[in-house]
């Protein structure tokens, strides 16, 4: 876990004062770009708080965002998000964060603004100047997050044909197919 934070900073490449542009190629590193710059190419100051967000849950949890969590998530937001919404957000700690120096209320807080930095709409994320005052201020209030960006889940859902017996969308037991309507 040797965090490569050169992918920050791209906000910088907006001028003066533009909150966003539109690039036409993509760079950085998946899994830390925001959901605007990876499938549009739009960037703005709130992409890196994306960023952020992403870095500060692989600090707290200890684990790697692409990792794969023995759960449906795809990768370490989802597996936050799944913790977070069933109040189980202390199995995501690391356990070596867990003593006397550090308090399980502040983990937990640590937790709460990373997913503010990680929600999908750029609107909804907080700016960095904000997040430094969270982050600082342990008096501040924190909002509940929305739904992160990338949190989609795995499906392995068994279809129901017309003979109302339940089967596997699979023909050869080896892929899976979705069937679902637009």
């Amino acid at each position: 876990m040797n965090p490569k934070i050169s992918d920050f900073g791209m906000a910088r490449i907006c001028g003066g004062n533009e909150l966003q542009a539109n690039t036409s190629r993509i760079v950085g590193t998946y899994g830390y770009m925001s959901p605007e710059y990876a499938l549009e190419g739009i960037f703005s100051i709130k992409s890196d708080v994306f960023s952020f967000g992403v870095l500060l849950l692989e600090i707290v949890s200890g684990k790697k965002n692409t990792g794969l969590y023995r759960t449906d998530s795809l990768n370490l937001l989802g597996y936050a998000w799944d913790l977070w919404t069933s109040n189980r957000t202390l199995e995501l700690i690391d356990p070596i964060l867990e003593d006397e120096y550090s308090s399980k209320h502040m983990l937990l807080r640590y937790v709460n603004i990373a997913l503010l930095c990680v929600q999908e709409s750029a609107d909804d994320r907080p700016t960095m100047n904000d997040v430094v005052s969270m982050l600082t201020n342990e008096a501040a209030a924190l909002l509940p997050p929305k739904q992160p960006a990338f949190s989609f889940v795995r499906n392995t859902v068994t279809s129901t044909s017309s003979t109302g017996k339940t089967e596997d969308c699979s023909v050869n037991q080896v892929t899976i197919s979705i069937l679902e309507a637009r």
